[in-house]
């Protein structure tokens, strides 16, 4: 199956000021953000993206904008609701640390299959609807690109925690011991047998390297080599330095 990169949104206005944005609109990137999604297109320019799937929200298109941006080619580009931020209902523009003094907060911390927000969805339904859009849209990269494609899933921090949840087979009362910084880029790989997650939570590298990436198989034992490494290229003759005297 394809690789997938999940790739959180950066920084925004509502971030630095410890509000819940949810769905609300208007949020966008701060310098912060900007500076995050320009450093993760560049880690991800040296990979060839068959698709950018992108939440509606106004955050995750300005960071798929800076992903297309850096692509050398013309990656299809998709819009996916199944992926956009939870629905936090009456919580939505309040200050976290006012929620927090809330009785939910306690269950969305130690419980979160029971979290239901008020007005809104429960947690259980945002990851039941993330996972299937990413399965889909996975599946369909796969038919149309082959299984050696690699895209891209512009979204929110507690919907990729729930999509690692489910590819890491944790039962969703443990996603909170997931972390999804802003703009950090996790990777998985769907397999026959089962998902593979290759890495979670990067915000540094070149990810070049998952041009070489073998197919999902069985799991080495052991560990394995892990992927092909670029062989340094010789120095020019120009290079070279004199040895002193």
């Amino acid at each position: 199956m394809p690789t997938i990169l999940l790739v959180r949104h950066g920084r925004t206005t509502a971030n630095a000021r410890g509000i819940l944005a949810g769905r609300a609109g208007g949020v966008r990137l701060d310098a912060a953000g900007r500076d995050q999604a320009l450093r993760a297109a560049e880690r991800v320019a040296g990979v060839p993206l068959s698709r950018v799937v992108t939440s509606p929200l106004e955050r995750c298109r300005q960071t798929a904008r800076s992903l297309l941006e850096h692509q050398a080619g013309a990656p299809e580009q998709a819009t996916e609701h199944g992926i956009t931020e939870c629905d936090y209902g009456q919580w939505q523009g309040r200050v976290l640390k006012d929620l927090a003094a809330e009785p939910l907060w306690s269950v969305v911390q130690t419980q979160p299959s029971a979290a239901v927000f008020p007005g809104g969805e429960s947690l259980a339904e945002m990851q039941a609807r993330s996972v299937a859009a990413i399965r889909r849209h996975d599946a369909e990269v796969e038919a149309r690109y082959g299984a050696d494609a690699v895209w891209a899933a512009v979204s929110h921090g507690d919907v990729i925690k729930s999509v690692l949840a489910d590819a890491l087979g944790m039962h969703l009362d443990l996603f909170q011991r997931i972390v999804v910084g802003p703009a950090s880029i996790s990777i998985v790989r769907y397999g026959a047998h089962r998902p593979e997650v290759v890495a979670t939570n990067t915000d540094s590298g070149d990810l070049s390297w998952l041009r070489t990436a073998a197919p999902v198989g069985d799991a080495p034992v052991g560990g394995g080599a892990g992927p092909e490494q670029p062989v340094p290229s010789e120095p020019r003759a120009s290079d070279e330095r004199p040895t002193p005297g």
